[in-house]
């Protein structure tokens, strides 16, 4: 079912780009927030980016259970060849093996990899489900491509970020480099300051943005695909696309895992 039988151009988009939310005043679903609400989750962001965690948790644990030298299976083999790669990845960057890191990095391009994914799916396909057995309206299924779910995950490795350098550095020096970096004469002190305070939350802002730009934008076009063009012609562009965001899925999540180690490792580093 194609929901432009349904509604006009402008709503179709909308549709799509709507939030399923939920009003935590009083637990009740909402169309659209007017945006300056704090009070609001989009239960649809937190769900599948929940699912796809549980889902690649139980999938390398049961693989972990039944792990073979002999008779590795399809599964076993491409989650290896994941976790060697990551993990040498880990090295090259720091210069050391880094058990916590290392798995942090696997999680982070693993969960983010398949948040990416779900892009792929056509665009019509879970809105139609979910209005059909749920009668739930608005759905967005990508949880990358809100900017909640992408700011959370930098929150996440920041905070890391300042774990390490206190760990590393103790928290005296940390905050005197605020002062004393990169510039150590005294006139400089609050040049330093504003220079480090930029560069620090700065960590947050490349994490995130580059992340759901990315993804948000391939969404748009999808949209735009299956909003304009005749359903049977839309394999014509979305197939060749298709393909081609399935390399932008990849490298968005390598480039997060690889932002995160370099921030990391300058922080076990200083």
């Amino acid at each position: 079912m194609n929901f432009t039988y349904i509604f006009n151009t402008k709503d179709y988009i909308n549709h799509h780009l709507t939030h399923l939310q939920m009003n935590l005043r009083n637990f009740s679903f909402i169309n659209n927030s007017s945006g300056n609400d704090f009070w609001v989750l989009n239960i649809d962001s937190i769900f599948f980016s929940n699912f796809l965690c549980i889902l690649f948790l139980i999938t390398f644990f049961f693989v972990s259970k039944k792990f073979s030298f002999k008779n590795p299976g399809n599964i076993q083999s491409l989650i290896e060849i994941i976790i060697v790669f990551i993990d040498n990845h880990v090295k090259k960057i720091i210069n050391k093996k880094n058990v916590y890191i290392s798995s942090l990095s696997l999680t982070i391009f693993v969960w983010t990899f398949l948040m990416n994914l779900m892009d792929i799916i056509p665009v019509d396909f879970i809105p139609y489900v979910s209005k059909m057995f749920f009668n739930l309206n608005n759905i967005k299924y990508v949880p990358s491509s809100d900017i909640n779910i992408t700011f959370s995950m930098a929150i996440s490795v920041f905070l890391l970020i300042l774990f390490y350098n206190i760990k590393y550095r103790g928290i005296k020096n940390f905050f005197l480099d605020f002062f004393l970096h990169p510039f150590s004469n005294p006139f400089f002190f609050i040049f330093n300051f504003i220079l480090e305070i930029v560069s620090l939350f700065s960590k947050i802002i490349s994490l995130s943005l580059r992340l759901f730009g990315n993804i948000y934008s391939g969404e748009i076009i999808f949209i735009l695909i299956s909003c304009i063009i005749p359903w049977w012609m839309q394999w014509m562009l979305y197939v060749p696309l298709a393909i081609f965001h399935i390399l932008i899925i990849f490298l968005q999540s390598f480039l997060f895992m690889t932002l995160s180690i370099i921030y990391l490792s300058m922080a076990i580093k200083k």
